[in-house]
């Protein structure tokens, strides 16, 4: 039977983490398998998946955690990738050389292949946040990766709240934008602190998708780790910027949903942002800030 092109099965791994890199890879390829079970094509894995959020203190020791790509994640899941024809979007502590590490999301292609890699181009440094200390800034660019299945864009958490980079990866022909993210709350924040931060993250995400008429899925990790109570909510939203499947707060959950890629072109005939874009007059964005 023909696949049907315009239409693409995307799932959604929600999961906690604990301690040992074992049990989260096992827990990773378990949900990968389910959604593939259920008809997923793409997978998407939260970010940092592999460990317990270790950026929320700066230790040494954690380096130890990294990996070179390819390695032994990326061939557990390219294995699993080739014998359920499913592409893997995973984002992997990457040892590149001595001294230096990415956060790196890898595309694990359909034949088990790795199809492509984003280095997390954003790197925070907040309280529970401390990420310059572990990753140097990505060099790869915002790209639009081949997959068995069409092109992917694929950012990282922080990235996710630069209009820049989701743009980029717009014009590079991805009809959908993955976030793999770790986010949360601090455990001592307010009700109302935490639904304005939750509201908010989630508004940027949903403005990607209007400004550029794509897809995103944001697919966040969940549970308790030390200071941070991650907040779940993974979503897709549509060209639109509605959405259309969202998982809840505090659970695990495979979630698997159909996007229908012919909305991209819809949308775009409807309001087109990127035909009206004035890139004759953008020349200042390459700044800090304009100068008076």
């Amino acid at each position: 039977m023909a696949t049907n092109t315009n239409m693409l099965t995307i799932g959604l791994v929600q999961m906690s983490c604990v301690e040992q890199p074992r049990i989260n890879l096992e827990k990773a390829l378990s949900r990968s398998e389910e959604a593939a079970s259920r008809g997923a094509q793409v997978v998407c894995l939260p970010e940092l998946f592999a460990s317990r959020y270790f950026c929320q203190s700066e230790d040494v020791a954690r380096f130890e955690l990294a990996e070179p790509i390819p390695g032994p994640t990326t061939n557990a899941l390219g294995k699993l990738a080739a014998a359920r024809k499913i592409v893997i979007v995973a984002s992997i502590f990457e040892r590149r050389a001595a001294g230096v590490y990415h956060n790196t999301a890898v595309i694990v292609d359909a034949s088990g292949a790795i199809s492509g890699r984003y280095r997390k181009m954003h790197i925070p440094d907040d309280p529970h946040y401390y990420e310059k200390f572990y990753f140097t800034p990505g060099d790869l660019g915002f790209l639009a990766h081949p997959t068995a299945y069409g092109q992917l864009g694929v950012l990282v958490c922080w990235d996710q709240w630069f209009p820049e980079a989701a743009r980029l990866t717009a014009m590079s022909g991805a009809p959908v934008i993955f976030y793999p993210t770790a986010i949360g709350w601090e455990r001592a924040e307010v009700a109302q602190v935490r639904a304005r931060q939750l509201a908010a993250w989630e508004t940027v995400q949903r403005g990607h998708a209007i400004a550029n008429g794509v897809f995103v899925a944001a697919v966040n990790r969940t549970g308790i780790e030390d200071g941070l109570e991650f907040w779940g909510n993974s979503f897709v939203c549509d060209p639109f910027g509605e959405v259309i499947a969202r998982a809840s707060t505090s659970g695990e959950e495979t979630m698997v949903v159909q996007c229908d890629l012919r909305l991209v072109e819809e949308t775009r005939r409807h309001w087109p942002f990127l035909r009206d874009r004035r890139i004759d007059a953008y020349g200042d964005l390459t700044r800090r800030l304009r100068s008076e």
